[in-house]
């Protein structure tokens, strides 16, 4: 049985073909661009040595399989991810997530809310993820199957309406305010997914992914089930891992206005918390790539890499 699971989350940065158009003001990459673009994702895929990562702003598959064969070590692996809906009003990027453990099932795409949950009369796509979640059965060992879930929910960038003023605060006010109850209800619709999910499999569970928010925010706290029994919650990998006593230390993975913030995040369910009986591993570990966020890398990401390495131990804890 492999004994370490190395579990990362990678936010690629609008990854698309040269000439796409993504975002009104923003000009299509060049055919240069899209080159540095991929030599410098895959060499990062790379350092990460990662056996499981999850993608987010994926605006094409194909690309990221370009950026695969352009790795050292990721050339066989799986890839599983599916491109944006072209029926949808508005592009969105999509995830995607990378393997080299096989996966146990079929991996699935999950656009829609669980029943019950939905975002109030005016808003668009009330009753969906603004970027599907993905769910991929990986099996770890061959008495092991974890469920990874891939997210990447919605930014704090203001949602504008037709006719709303970019330089009027009250228009901003309330773009921010839409912004937040989006990412608040998919945080909702998230952690009933996940609560579903363990329902349904009884496996351990790892979430990869972009939250737009820090761990100790009301929306991850959501997702996390803070406040629940220890054994129906989340775990911030990094909050848990071995030695850490709890302290945060100079870890980033994004740089806005000048602000340091971690806003992407490995999340792991109570199997992986050593601190709770039935544990079958700790994190050992979490590491940020994130370099590049303060020296220049041409094609780089706007985000750092979060790697956290998992320990599965000889047996169950019963303690």
């Amino acid at each position: 049985m492999q004994e370490e699971i190395r579990f990362a989350t990678f936010n690629a940065f609008n990854l698309a073909p040269p000439g796409a158009h993504l975002y009104e003001g923003l000009a299509p990459c060049t055919r240069e661009q899209y080159e540095a673009k991929l030599a410098w994702t895959a060499h990062q895929i790379d350092a990460l040595d990662a056996d499981v990562i999850g993608f987010q702003e994926i605006f094409s598959q194909q690309s990221l399989s370009e950026v695969l064969a352009r790795t050292r070590h990721y050339r066989d692996a799986a890839h599983v991810g599916f491109d944006p809906d072209p029926r949808l009003e508005k592009l969105t990027p999509s995830v995607a997530l990378v393997s080299r453990l096989p996966l146990a099932e079929e991996a699935f795409a999950q656009p829609l809310f669980p029943a019950g949950v939905t975002l109030p009369d005016g808003h668009r796509d009330a009753g969906r993820f603004a970027r599907p979640v993905l769910q991929v059965a990986i099996q770890v060992a061959p008495s092991l199957v974890v469920d990874v879930v891939v997210v990447h929910l919605k930014s704090q960038r203001p949602d504008f309406r037709l006719g709303d003023s970019v330089d009027d605060p009250h228009s901003y006010a309330v773009g921010c305010l839409r912004s937040l109850m989006r990412r608040g209800t998919e945080a909702v619709a998230l952690r009933v997914m996940l609560s579903e999910l363990r329902r349904e499999t009884g496996r351990p569970s790892v979430v990869l992914g972009d939250f737009n928010d820090t761990s100790d925010a009301v929306t991850t706290s959501i997702v996390m089930g803070v406040g629940a029994q220890p054994q129906d919650r989340f775990y911030d990998a990094y909050e848990i891992r071995s030695g850490s006593h709890g302290v945060r230390g100079a870890g980033f993975s994004t740089i806005h206005e000048g602000r340091y913030a971690t806003i992407d995040h490995v999340l792991v369910s109570p199997e992986f918390n050593p601190m709770l009986p039935g544990a079958i591993g700790e994190v050992v570990d979490v590491a940020y790539l994130n370099d590049h966020l303060t020296l220049v890398r041409e094609g780089a990401s706007d985000h750092g890499q979060v790697v956290a390495r998992v320990r599965l131990f000889e047996r169950p804890r019963h303690d």
